[in-house]
């Protein structure tokens, strides 16, 4: 099985001289296509920094991210904005829909950024993943006429439009009852295994991370652990 997403010695200094903050040292891994993955850690060990250079959001100050089997080093900004478009999908703790604008014109709203019409295939896509997301029918509703758990959902489902290769999920249910989370880790889960979407998601609940398949540990701006979960 290939590998999606590869992190060889990747560092991120913030800061020259003496100021300087080292937020991440020489941390390296693969993450191999259809994986389940979590990168846990305490507020400020800095996964959230590891999330954003993985996801070509920023780039390190040494080593390399490599995408999809492109090494992003010598990318320019449009060609790493495209290359994140076509392989990556992005779920955060809040669901950053836009409230005036119906479920179906947010979920489209990554193709239409890209300059990509949407017609009648992609009103397919939408009505599908809203199925499989468990509210089909919500397409002409308003973001704002939703639940929290609905609007999570339509997020997720709106990081699928373009079949990214994997889905990065930084706290996706850090705004969200112990219900709903359940619920929505159970449909990344569902999308893991039915579409072969990886997942690698940050979190600082452990009990979260041991939902998934693989943990990654970070701690003060190092990897300190990658152990796979063994199921009964």
């Amino acid at each position: 099985m290939a590998d999606v997403l590869v992190a060889d010695s990747i560092e991120k200094i913030y800061g020259e001289g003496d100021t300087a903050t080292r937020a991440l040292e020489a941390v390296s891994f693969e993450v191999a296509e259809g994986e389940f993955a979590s990168i846990v850690g305490q507020s400020g060990s800095g996964k959230s920094t590891l999330l954003n250079l993985l996801g070509l959001l920023d780039t390190p100050t040494s080593g390399a991210v490599t995408l999809a089997g492109q090494d992003t080093s010598g990318l320019s900004r449009r060609q790493r904005a495209r290359l994140r478009s076509d392989t990556i999908g992005f779920v955060f703790q809040f669901h950053h829909l836009l409230p005036e604008f119906t479920v179906f014109e947010n979920m489209t709203m990554p193709l239409r950024i890209s300059g990509q019409k949407v017609g009648d295939a992609e009103r397919k896509r939408v009505s599908e993943l809203l199925e499989l997301m468990g509210i089909g029918g919500l397409e002409k509703k308003n973001a704002n006429q939703l639940s929290g758990g609905q609007k999570q959902r339509v997020a997720i489902g709106r990081a699928l439009m373009k079949r990214p290769d994997i889905v990065l999920a930084d706290e996706p249910t850090g705004n969200l009852d112990t219900a709903n989370t359940d619920a929505v880790y159970e449909l990344f889960r569902s999308i893991n295994e039915e579409l072969g979407t990886g997942f690698l998601i940050v979190t600082h609940d452990r009990g979260v991370a041991e939902m998934t398949d693989r943990i990654l540990e970070v701690s003060d701006g190092k990897l300190v652990q990658d152990v796979r979960n063994d199921y009964v």
